[in-house]
């Protein structure tokens, strides 16, 4: 666990544009389950996570068509809400930062880490764009 004061910025970072912060197991299950599109940003201390993981989600909010909820969780912090998050992931490995987009409880998209390294947040961005303008 990482001491709060170190992650503040990084949380404000997304929920100042909209994101909700999931702390537990039973707020990602009722977020991920319910009906319509539920986008999850698996935050991170990382570099990749400052310098594209989250500007790509920030630009990705701002797509003609979103999801119905903007939800994060954080890695290293609430250990319940991301191992649940990462639950509804599977078969894809652990991966933080990394994004997906559930509609209907149901995984449609992902991007893992190794698709957020050394890739420009515009270039994720569209991709995440390109997500939403699908299931969205």
């Amino acid at each position: 666990m990482y001491p709060e004061y170190l992650v503040a910025p990084m949380r404000e970072d997304l929920t100042k544009v909209g994101f909700t912060e999931l702390k537990n197991a039973e707020e990602v299950k009722n977020a991920i389950e319910s009906e319509g599109t539920t986008f999850v940003m698996v935050n991170s201390v990382c570099g990749c996570a400052a310098a594209n993981a989250r500007p790509a989600a920030k630009m990705a909010t701002k797509n003609s068509k979103t999801p119905d909820k903007f939800v994060t969780v954080f890695a290293g912090m609430e250990r319940d809400a991301v191992d649940a998050a990462r639950d509804y992931m599977l078969p894809y490995p652990p991966s933080s930062p990394s994004m997906a987009l559930f509609k209907d409880g149901k995984l449609v998209h992902i991007i893992e880490r190794h698709q957020i390294e050394g890739r420009p947040a515009q270039m994720i961005a569209d991709n995440l764009a390109y997500a939403f303008d699908q299931y969205c």
